[in-house]
């Protein structure tokens, strides 16, 4: 029997497709996004429409992006489906969700997103946070572990420290692999984000942000004495009631808002530490299963 063929396509590897086939825990993930008629839905990867149709039946309209032209030709031949989908044919990686959003109607995200591509995915959903209510997504268990991690844990890191900057994390519920076919090798979750509406401690430049995270959790295995020599000096860091022999994951969230307002003000001399870039999607695929090798290439958390 053919595990990776499902209401007749075949799931492509490439891609990253699991689809969900469990009806109690379809059920749950609609009950937690709580669509409501009006409302400004936008799916991501819709796939075989597990989410969709369940979706369109309490809102009744809904826009999704899906890169695989089968599947989106799929949709849009759907019987009773199509006529109430808007459907963008195309890379959510690479998709201007702006353009999908209103002040009146800001933007409520969700979807089951493709694993090997979920950290950067992420990470350009938050480029668009000022335009968005909510997001749910259903990510590997390990990386909503990592956005919801807090200070003094392996899990914390990059993704930690830039979502929660930016939103309210809140994990909703595990799903194992049984819940989808073909079944994955790891366990899955549904995460639900929340952008906040007023930053009490805001960062003068959320690059700046993401630069110290990156010095910092490029070599999360060394105190920041040294990862962060190219940025900031010891002397500095003790300016800032920093200890310097402290690891990336000691420091707390509010402390790496000082260390990125501090490179605002004082840049520093040599050029800033690059995110590293994967040889692989295999090598990619690895990072998000090891969260102790958080942080160290282009799968940005």
């Amino acid at each position: 029997m053919n595990d990776k063929k499902h209401l007749g396509h075949q799931a492509k590897k490439r891609f990253g497709q699991n689809f969900l086939h469990n009806d109690a825990v379809i059920s749950d993930i609609i009950d937690a996004i709580n669509p409501e008629p009006g409302e400004n839905l936008v799916e991501i990867g819709p796939g075989l429409g597990a989410l969709t149709e369940p979706v369109i039946e309490r809102a009744g309209k809904l826009s999704v992006v899906e890169l695989d032209r089968d599947l989106a030709h799929r949709l849009r031949h759907h019987p009773f489906l199509a006529k109430d989908l808007t459907i963008y044919e195309t890379d959510a990686l690479k998709f201007d969700f702006s353009q999908l959003a209103n002040e009146e109607k800001p933007l409520r995200i969700f979807g089951n997103l493709p694993y090997n591509i979920s950290t950067p995915l992420i990470f350009h959903l938050l480029t668009f946070k000022d335009k968005v209510k909510d997001m749910h997504f259903m990510l590997q268990k390990e990386v909503v572990e990592r956005m919801a991690a807090g200070p003094n844990c392996k899990a914390f890191g990059r993704l930690s420290i830039m979502t929660q900057y930016q939103c309210q994390v809140m994990p909703v519920m595990e799903i194992g692999p049984e819940a989808f076919k073909p079944a994955p090798k790891v366990d899955s979750a549904i995460v639900r984000l929340i952008p906040h509406s007023h930053i009490a401690n805001p960062v003068k430049d959320i690059a700046a942000l993401n630069t110290v995270c990156l010095a910092a959790f490029n070599q999360r295995r060394k105190t920041i004495r040294n990862g962060f020599k190219k940025l900031i000096s010891v002397e500095q860091l003790a300016g800032l009631n920093i200890d310097a022999n402290l690891r990336p994951e000691n420091l707390s969230l509010d402390e790496y808002i000082k260390l990125a307002n501090f490179i605002v003000d004082n840049p520093p001399e040599v050029e800033p530490v690059k995110e590293k870039r994967r040889m692989s999607k295999n090598r990619q695929n690895q990072e998000d299963l090891n969260n102790t090798v958080e942080d160290s290439a282009s799968e940005t958390d």
